[in-house]
């Protein structure tokens, strides 16, 4: 429970620093190249003042690819290590105890199945 609501609040404080790199670093260098044109009030004019704003759905979208990318690296390298750690065999990372008593009872277990 304790590291749900650490990772809640750690995603959160990422999710701000994505959207102040997408608006404030990676967007402007882009309204550069295209003649100051800012992304986010870009929109299609369908009748009076019905608009639909594309813009800042590019904005959120790229906010989103940012996080996305950032949490499967991270997902992955979890796993990485949780595999690593749970071979008994490696010696590059600490086993759990729970997984070297395991290990343990199974080769108990093997050596009386050949006796």
């Amino acid at each position: 429970m304790f590291d749900i609501a650490i990772g809640v609040i750690i995603g959160a404080s990422f999710n701000k620093v994505v959207d102040v790199l997408v608006k404030k670093v990676i967007l402007p260098p882009f309204s550069l190249v295209s003649n100051g044109i800012d992304l986010k009030d870009k929109r299609f004019h369908i009748i009076n003042d019905v608009y639909i704003g594309y813009g800042e759905f590019i904005e959120v979208f790229l906010n989103f690819l940012i996080v996305g990318i950032s949490l499967f690296g991270v997902v992955k390298a979890m796993n990485t290590l949780k595999k690593r750690a749970q071979d008994v065999e490696d010696t590059t990372v600490e086993t759990p105890k729970d997984i070297e008593l395991l290990a343990k009872i199974l080769k108990q277990l093997e050596k009386n199945d050949k006796s």
